[in-house]
C-alpha cells in the first residue's frame, strides 16, 4: 500500500561537491585522521537506479546521479558498465534528467527520457553504432515512462493530457469538481494516457483516451506501475485507474490493449490495489503486485493472473514478505522477487507452484527504498544496486543464483575515508510475544567505559522497515554523541504479513509498546546515559514520536516531529491518500462511529499533555502529511508552555528533496536534539 508516509533514511543525492565538503587533507601518510559524517554529507553520495541489462548480457545500463550545489538540482547522466570487466562509459553527456534507459530488443539502440528544448522530458533514441541521439517523442507534457515494442520498431509511451487552452476571458474560468484529491491540489487533475510512436519519431499516435487514467505517483514511493508489451508486439499490459485523484489510487485493474483495434480486456476480475504486471518471456504468464488477500494494509504479494473470470494465484504467500522487486528468469518457469526481511533486504527464487528458496547476496543487501532496482540478463544473472553498514550503494552482478555478487562500481568509495560509528543489530520481544528488532549506531569515537545518551530516529512508512546498512543521518546524528536507536514496530513490513497488519486500527498504542520494549532493552546497556532518551522521526516517525510524547509525558528529554500526522480524521479529508486509507486506518471517520475510532488513535487527543521540548519540521506543500498537522502541533505546544520552535520549508512535497535543503534537514533535526542533550 503506497499512500503511507516515508521516513528519508538513506537520502540518494546528486553532484558536485565543493571544497568545503571535500575530506581534510593528510597531516601526514602515515598518521590519518578520519572526519566523521556531517548532513551536508548528503550531497556527496552517488545515486544509482534504472538498472538494465543489454540483450546480450554483456552491459548494464544505468542511471548516475550526482547533487549540484551551484543550482540545488539533481543531475542525472546514463552510464554503461561492462559486466566482464565493470568498465564504466559514459553514454549521455550534459543531458540534466536523463532517466529510464531501455535497450531496443535488438540491441542496436538505447532509449531514455531527457528534456527537450521546452525542458519536458521526451523520449530519446541513440543508435549503440555511434551518432546523435533523436528526440523519437513530442509529447505536449512530459513523458513519464516508455517501453519498447518487442521488434524494436515502435516505442509506446505515457504523458499526461495537456491543459486546455485558453485565451481571453476563459482563462479565468478556472473552477472544478473536486475529487478524491489533497489539500494541495490546484487544478482539475488530468488522466495519463498511452501513446505509441516510431522508433525515429515517425508516426505519433494516441492509444487510449477517457476519464480514467493511467497510474501516476507522488513521491515517495515506487515509480509508476510501467507499460509492459506481450511477446507478440500485439498488445500492450498496463493498469488502469478508476480517475486521475490520487485518493482513487486502489481502484485499479489489470488490462491488456489491442494495439491494432485499440480494444481494453481486463485480464483479472481483481480491481484493489492491482499494479505492477511482468509478462513472462513466452508471454504465457503475467504476474502483478497486490495486497494479500486483497486486503489493504496486507503483504504486497506477486500474483498470477489466471483470467478474466477466474481468481488469480498468490505465488509468495510462503515468502511473507513485501515484495518489491519482481523479475522473471529467462525461461519464463521462476522469478526473483525482493522484498525487506528482518534487518535486511532478500531475494528469493520464486516458482510458479509458490515455493521459494532465498538466496546469498552475503556481504551486501539489495537496496530497497519501496523499490529494489534490479535486472535479470538473458543468461540468468543478475545485477542489483548493494548496501552495506559502510557503504550507501553500489552496482553489484550475481553470474549466477548461487554465485557471490562482484562489486562493479565504486562511485562512493570516499565514504572509506570518514569515521564510521558501528552499527549492532538488536533483537527484543514485543508485548505480544513476538521478536522484534532494530538497529543500534554507536558514537563514531566512542570511548570504552563512556555512557552516551540515546537518540530514538522512528522509521516512517509505516510500511518500511529500519535495516543493517549504512545510513548518513543516523552515523551523523551518532558522531554528535549519540547511541542512535532505529527499531522496528508492528506495522513495519520485514517479519510478515501478521506482523503488518497489527497495525490496522491501532496505528499508536500497539506500535508505541513494541518501541519502548526495545528501547527498554537499549536503556538498560552499559554504555547507555541512564536519565531520559530523546526521540524523533519523520512522517509516520513523526506520527510515532508525537504519540509518545502525548502517551508518555514524562519520559522524554527532547524531541523532534517531522511532518507529523496527529489527527487520522485530518488525513481522510485532506491527505493524498484521503479516502484510500480507510481500510488501512480501520474505518472511515463518517460511517459506524469511525470519528471516534480514529480519534483514539490521533496523538491529537492527547497532545496537550505534551512536556518535552520539541521541534516541528514541514514542508508547508505537503500533499502526504499536509501542512495543517503540524500547525496543530506546533499550536498546541506554544498554548501549554513547551519549549517549541517550527521549521518548515515553504515548498511541495513531502520531505526535502533537493541536495541543499535535505542537508539544512538533517542539520536543523540534530542540532536541536544535541542543543538538548545535555
Amino acid at each position: 500500500m503506497k499512500f503511507i508516509f516515508q521516513l528519508l533514511a538513506t537520502v540518494y543525492v546528486i553532484g558536485a561537491v565543493p571544497s568545503a565538503l571535500a575530506a581534510p587533507q593528510l597531516r601526514a601518510a602515515e598518521a590519518v585522521e578520519k572526519r566523521v559524517l556531517v548532513p551536508s554529507d548528503v550531497a556527496r553520495v552517488v545515486g544509482l537506479s534504472g538498472l538494465q541489462f543489454s540483450p546480450d548480457g554483456k552491459t548494464i545500463a544505468m542511471v548516475e546521479s550526482r547533487a549540484n550545489l551551484v543550482e540545488n538540482e539533481y543531475r542525472t547522466e546514463i552510464v554503461l558498465v561492462d559486466v566482464a570487466t565493470g568498465t564504466r562509459r559514459q553514454f549521455t553527456t550534459d543531458r540534466r534528467k536523463a532517466a529510464q534507459p531501455r535497450w531496443s530488443p535488438d540491441g542496436k539502440a538505447l532509449a531514455f527520457l531527457a528534456p527537450d528544448a521546452d525542458k519536458k522530458l521526451q523520449v530519446f533514441v541513440a543508435p549503440l553504432a555511434g551518432g546523435e541521439a533523436i528526440q523519437a517523442s513530442h509529447a505536449k507534457s512530459p513523458v513519464a515512462q516508455f517501453a519498447w515494442s518487442p521488434d524494436s520498431s515502435n516505442i509506446a509511451f505515457a504523458a499526461t493530457d495537456p491543459a486546455p487552452e485558453a485565451k481571453g476571458a476563459d482563462k479565468f474560468h478556472t473552477g472544478f469538481y473536486l475529487g478524491h484529491d489533497d489539500l494541495t491540489v490546484r487544478e482539475k487533475p488530468r488522466s495519463t494516457h498511452m501513446w505509441l510512436v516510431g522508433a525515429d519519431g515517425s508516426a505519433e499516435r494516441r492509444l487510449t483516451s477517457g476519464e480514467w487514467s493511467l497510474p501516476t505517483v507522488l513521491p515517495p514511493g515506487p515509480p509508476a506501475s510501467p507499460l509492459k508489451w506481450m511477446p507478440d508486439g500485439k498488445s500492450i499490459i498496463f493498469v488502469k485507474q478508476a480517475s486521475p485523484s490520487s485518493g482513487d489510487r486502489g481502484k485499479a485493474q489489470l488490462h491488456k490493449l489491442d494495439i491494432a483495434s485499440g480494444a481494453m480486456t481486463a485480464l483479472t476480475p481483481d480491481t484493489k490495489f492491482v499494479g505492477y504486471p511482468v509478462p513472462s518471456p513466452d508471454g504465457r504468464n503475467i504476474v502483478f503486485w497486490a495486497p494479500h488477500d486483497f486486503v489493504a494494509g496486507g503483504n504486497q504479494d506477486v500474483w498470477l493472473a489466471k483470467g478474466p473470470g477466474t481468481p488469480s494465484k498468490n505465488l509468495s504467500a510462503a515468502v511473507d514478505r513485501t515484495i518489491y522487486g519482481t523479475w522473471w528468469q529467462p525461461d519464463g518457469k521462476s522469478l526473483v522477487v525482493s522484498g525487506n526481511d528482518g534487518l535486511g533486504v532478500g531475494l528469493w527464487s520464486l516458482g510458479l507452484d509458490g515455493k521459494a528458496q532465498k538466496l546469498d547476496t552475503s556481504p551486501v543487501m539489495p537496496a530497497n527504498g519501496y523499490w529494489v532496482d534490479g535486472s535479470i540478463s538473458s543468461k540468468g544473472a543478475i545485477a542489483f544496486i548493494g548496501q552495506g553498514v559502510d557503504s550507501p550503494g553500489e552496482l553489484y552482478v550475481m553470474d549466477s543464483q548461487r554465485a557471490a555478487p562482484r562489486k562493479m562500481t565504486s562511485v562512493n568509495n570516499w565514504v572509506a575515508d570518514a569515521k564510521l560509528g558501528r552499527m549492532e543489530a538488536v533483537h527484543w520481544k514485543g508485548p505480544q510475544g513476538t521478536m522484534i528488532d532494530g538497529v543500534l549506531t554507536l558514537p563514531p569515537n566512542a570511548t570504552p567505559g563512556r555512557k552516551y545518551p540515546v537518540a530514538l530516529v522512528i522509521h516512517g512508512g509505516p510500511n518500511s522497515a529500519s535495516r543493517l546498512r549504512f545510513g548518513l543521518p543516523s552515523q551523523a546524528l551518532a558522531a554528535r554523541g549519540f547511541i542512535v536507536f532505529e527499531p522496528n514496530y508492528r506495522g513495519s513490513d520485514n517479519l510478515g504479513n501478521a506482523f503488518k497488519t497489527a497495525i490496522v486500527g491501532d496505528a499508536g498504542e500497539g506500535p508505541g509498546e513494541d518501541i519502548l520494549a526495545g528501547l527498554k532493552q537499549v536503556m538498560a546497556r552499559p554504555d547507555v546515559e541512564p536519565g531520559k532518551p530523546l526521540i524523533s522521526g519523520w512522517s509516520y516517525g513523526g506520527f510515532m514520536t508525537t504519540w509518545l510524547l502525548g502517551r508518555h509525558p514524562d519520559m522524554w528529554k527532547a524531541a523532534v516531529s517531522g511532518a507529523p500526522v496527529t489527527n487520522w480524521q485530518h488525513q481522510f479529508d485532506l491527505s493524498d491518500a484521503n479516502v484510500a486509507q480507510a481500510e488501512r486506518l480501520g474505518a472511515s471517520p463518517y460511517r459506524d462511529g469511525g470519528a471516534e475510532i480514529l480519534w483514539k488513535q490521533s496523538p491529537a487527543s492527547m497532545q496537550t499533555k505534551i512536556k518535552a521540548p520539541t521541534l516541528v519540521m514541514s514542508n508547508t506543500e505537503d500533499f502526504r502529511v499536509p501542512f495543517t498537522q503540524a500547525f496543530s502541533l506546533f499550536r498546541s505546544l506554544e498554548d501549554n508552555g513547551v519549549e517549541t520552535k517550527f521549521f518548515v520549508f515553504p515548498i511541495r512535497g513531502h520531505s526535502p528533496a533537493d541536495p541543499i535543503r535535505q542537508g539544512d534537514m538533517w542539520q536543523v533535526w540534530i542540532d536541536w536534539l544535541d542543543a538538548h542533550k545535555g
